[in-house]
């Protein structure tokens, strides 16, 4: 069994409270050097690629260039989302070029940078951007379409961005839904909309009755849970725990192998999953 990537959790802690995130019940925690050392080690058979995400601002990490270093030298390439405020702190960091790609959300700062702030954090994350580009894939997130409130803030970014590539957003060719606007070599612009968070009662997407979970990718929590994808913050499908169990073992479990042959089959055997917002992106 392969997976195209593994997301691996190695904080649930951030420094933003966004209204449309999910507010988790679970204890605030940093993962140890040495359980991501487990994390990777259990991992490696699996996958090539780790995304550090699910919750959390993993820059906040005070171990992350030893987090990025234990990843790297095991081989796996490496991508991290992160909402852009620490960006000039580790400006110089040398373990970018370990990185594979960065994920920043712009929209986190719409309620969480002050409007006279705003065009600071733009330039910092740009500054940042037209560096790592050099060696790093780099996504500017814009995951609030659809959002009206949002109008206003985005075409903020949009403007900046224009202001500081020189270059009208429009006469940029357009790369699909994946990549979204090519702003420069690796760098990509990426509008796309507001999904809702799985409540585990409000149906959702029923014409869409697969799911790329245990198929291509999993995710683990911070306390080491395993699940089967990104979106289950909460481990409300918890498959086991890598810290005290065998990942194939977890992997074959009962409810993993239900799930994984009923998203293969158009079938959802989670009631969880059949609120999950996040389907109708795949």
């Amino acid at each position: 069994m392969q997976f195209k990537k593994i997301y691996i959790e190695i904080t649930n802690i951030c420094n933003f409270k966004c209204s449309f995130c999910f507010d988790t019940k679970r204890k605030s925690q940093f993962m140890t050097t040495t359980e991501f050392e487990k994390v990777i080690s259990s991992i490696r058979p699996y996958t090539a690629y780790i995304y550090l995400h699910v919750l959390g601002e993993p820059l906040l990490h005070p171990q992350i260039d030893e987090i990025i270093d234990i990843a790297h030298n095991a081989g796996i390439k490496i991508n991290i989302t992160t909402n852009g405020s620490l960006l000039r702190k580790h400006f110089d960091a040398s373990f970018w070029k370990k990185v594979r790609q960065v994920n920043i959300s712009l929209h986190d700062a719409e309620e969480n940078i002050t409007d006279n702030k705003t065009d600071e954090y733009l330039n910092s994350v740009l500054k940042f951007t037209q560096k790592a580009s050099r060696k790093s894939f780099i996504n500017l997130r814009l995951w609030n379409g659809g959002v009206s409130s949002s109008n206003s803030f985005n075409d903020r970014c949009y403007s900046h961005i224009e202001s500081f590539i020189g270059k009208d957003l429009k006469s940029l060719p357009h790369s699909g839904k994946d990549s979204g606007i090519k702003l420069a070599d690796n760098v990509f612009l990426q509008p796309a909309p507001r999904f809702e968070w799985p409540d585990g009662e409000t149906q959702r997407n029923n014409n869409i009755k697969t799911c790329y979970a245990l198929r291509d990718h999993i995710a683990v929590l911070a306390d080491g849970t395993v699940v089967p994808c990104c979106i289950d913050a909460d481990a409300n499908l918890k498959l086991g725990n890598i810290f005290e169990e065998n990942l194939a073992d977890i992997l074959q479990s009962e409810k993993a192998e239900r799930m994984r042959k009923g998203f293969l089959n158009n079938t959802i055997t989670e009631q969880y999953c059949k609120t999950c917002g996040f389907r109708i992106r795949e």
